[in-house]
């Protein structure tokens, strides 16, 4: 047995008898499959809309035939069962192992996800794991984000990874390669929060949670730059939104990084591998953390995977002949 998150979306005119109720009086009314004091968590946590705009006041009276939206997430308990899904184990012992996760695989089950996850595979492989909350599961890499993830077989090792993650005593750096010719590296300390209008997005709010990237650049290009980078704080989305905050998205991304820009008079090959590249360019490259148990500082390294590598490749081709010759 063990838990995930389960997105809930809900969505309703306001009757015209509730006029003059609070919302989340009418809430409770509207959706009575649901407590009082969940809907009013839900409120407070900026997963309530009116006509489209964040309301996170419980007391905002109600006129009637407002569009009320409710996007929010649920802890369900369920059983999940092991498939054999391949593993690439960079490290394991008794009590936890490292995991190069490829692109394409949903680390936890949820919405849309009840099968082929990472947590399927991981009972699949250590069955007791699923003794463990979450699988043992302490973070987690986006769907199309590649590299290092650790996991907990033990409830001890879960909670003493959490205890680090918490006191930001796990190191986390990732490799991307972002649109934009950056000058120099820097900082990015931007709280982050759920998107007001796009419930499936973050964006950087002034009500959100804190946030702290570190990034250095690697290579400079003539319309890209290769960075790495460094986590303080491990928020959903969070490199992805503040590369994309300070107007360097990363390449590929669908969510937060727009349209392929190649650069004037690129090639075919150029213009065609940026095309077909249909994830964010982001791996998670170092992973280093205080064992659990033993007590050891432990280390790993993963190398980028062949699609980054082939992209990285074209990018580093890129040339320009022009009268004055080659760029």
């Amino acid at each position: 047995m063990s838990t995930h998150s389960e997105k809930i979306h809900l969505q309703a005119s306001v009757p015209q008898n509730l006029f003059g109720k609070r919302l989340d009086q009418a809430l409770a009314e509207m959706f009575p499959d649901y407590s009082r004091s969940r809907l009013k968590e839900w409120i407070l946590s900026d997963c309530v809309t009116i006509n489209n705009h964040v309301v996170n006041v419980p007391r905002e009276k109600m006129m009637g035939e407002e569009t009320i939206e409710i996007n929010a997430t649920i802890e369900v308990q369920v059983q999940h069962e092991g498939q054999k899904i391949k593993l690439d184990i960079v490290y394991e012992d008794d009590d936890i192992l490292v995991i190069n996760k490829p692109a394409n695989l949903v680390v936890h089950p949820g919405a849309g996800n009840n099968s082929g996850t990472i947590l399927n595979a991981l009972i699949n492989h250590a069955p007791q794991i699923a003794n463990v909350p979450r699988a043992g599961i302490v973070h987690r890499l986006d769907k199309d984000t590649t590299g290092l993830m650790v996991v907990a077989k033990t409830i001890i090792a879960q909670s003493k990874l959490v205890e680090q993650l918490q006191a930001r005593e796990v190191s986390r750096e990732y490799e991307a390669i972002v649109y934009g010719t950056m000058v120099a590296g820097g900082t990015v300390d931007a709280p982050i929060g759920r998107h007001p209008t796009k419930r499936i997005n973050m964006a950087v709010r002034e009500s959100g949670k804190p946030a702290v990237t570190h990034y250095r650049v690697k290579e400079k290009f003539r319309a890209h730059t290769y960075i790495r980078l460094k986590l303080e704080s491990g928020r959903t989305h969070q490199i992805r939104v503040h590369m994309s905050h300070i107007r360097f998205p990363i390449v590929g991304d669908p969510n937060y990084g727009g349209r392929p820009r190649p650069p004037k008079a690129a090639n075919e090959e150029f213009i065609e591998t940026l095309r077909a590249f249909r994830r964010q360019a982001l791996h998670a490259v170092q992973l280093e953390l205080v064992h659990p148990v033993s007590g050891d500082w432990m280390s790993w390294h993963a190398p980028l995977p062949a699609d980054f590598v082939h992209l990285l490749s074209i990018i580093r081709g890129d040339k320009v002949i022009n009268g004055n010759g080659e760029i």
